[in-house]
């Protein structure tokens, strides 16, 4: 796929300048429309926004992933687990929040990176230690626990070498997620283990992983993000067929996009099918790119979402 080689430019620089067109334009009902702003996208083609369009949430100060002074801190940590899936031992970066206690049983965000990256990247990115630390210290978010796994499923998952050539070992991380990496998480860690205590969310190629591995297993995921999901993303047809059970299944859908990016048709067709079908979901389109700034501010506002009904419990007399 041509777009590609371009899509591994932006998440491993993020702030190249926008590149020309390389993919022709699928157009859907709403793209057609004259009353839609068109312009030149950055790479993957031109962008035209709709009336959905719209940032739903403003752009937070860069200071929600600056560490604050007198705030009790979380503990960040690289865990080795067996894979027996890719048939060899492998790392995840695990964030658990503030006085984390074996007395307590915590929900969990498995969260995943891009085709550049591996279980650093996030941590490069956006620093979500920090962002929850200081969003828990605040009262904005539940106390939780974080898994930052590789999701490139192959004995040699380092980001190195033809990238490409690893893209089936995208697909295969579900296997590698759902039989390895939640198994080792629920095993080291205490954790609420049940649908309504996962979540699943990522950026670009992680974004397009999320909604193919959350959408189609409902009974593992209640809560599921795609930030600027990326051409891996299967079609919305394939993955909410059922749109009563997503509707019945889901506490959160998030998606969001940055009306610079030249990906964002992907995300677009995911929402036009959504609300058409009368799937409630989140839709920010924000004013930046492909970029780090983009996943760090929706992940800010996404964990602020999250377990809800774990913070409304605690509040409960």
């Amino acid at each position: 796929m041509r777009l590609l080689p371009l899509l591994l430019l932006f998440t491993l620089f993020p702030n190249r300048p926008a590149l020309a067109q390389t993919e022709p334009k699928a157009a859907s009902q709403a793209e057609k429309s004259e009353q839609t702003p068109r312009r030149r996208g950055g790479f993957g083609g031109p962008i035209e926004l709709g009336p959905d369009d719209k940032q739903a949430y403003p752009d937070p100060p860069d200071r929600i992933a600056q560490k604050r002074d007198g705030i009790a801190r979380g503990n960040l940590e690289m865990v080795e687990y067996d894979s027996k899936s890719v048939g060899t031992t492998r790392k995840m970066n695990v964030y658990t929040p503030p006085g984390y206690s074996k007395e307590r049983r915590y929900p969990v965000l498995y969260l995943l990176h891009g085709i550049g990256g591996d279980e650093t990247e996030w941590q490069r990115f956006a620093t979500p230690d920090v962002l929850l630390d200081n969003l828990i210290a605040a009262g904005q978010a539940v106390p939780m626990i974080v898994v930052m796994p590789n999701g490139r499923a192959q004995k040699n998952d380092r980001a190195t070498g033809n990238v490409f050539a690893a893209a089936p070992a995208f697909a295969a991380f579900e296997q590698d997620l759902l039989k390895d990496v939640i198994p080792a998480v629920e095993s080291r860690y205490s954790v609420q283990a049940d649908r309504e205590h996962r979540a699943l969310a990522g950026l670009s190629m992680g974004g397009g992983q999320s909604l193919n591995f959350g959408l189609t297993h409902l009974d593992t995921f209640a809560w599921i993000g795609g930030f600027s999901s990326a051409p891996n993303t299967k079609s919305p047809e394939e993955l909410v067929p059922d749109p009563a059970k997503a509707k019945s299944h889901l506490k959160l859908l998030w998606l969001s996009c940055g009306n610079k990016d030249g990906l964002i048709r992907i995300s677009q067709r995911m929402q036009r099918h959504l609300k058409e079908n009368g799937v409630p979901h989140i839709w920010n389109v924000d004013s930046h790119g492909h970029d780090p700034t983009h996943w760090r501010n929706n992940l800010y506002y996404f964990c602020q979402r999250l377990f809800q009904d774990e913070r409304a419990e605690k509040a409960a007399p």
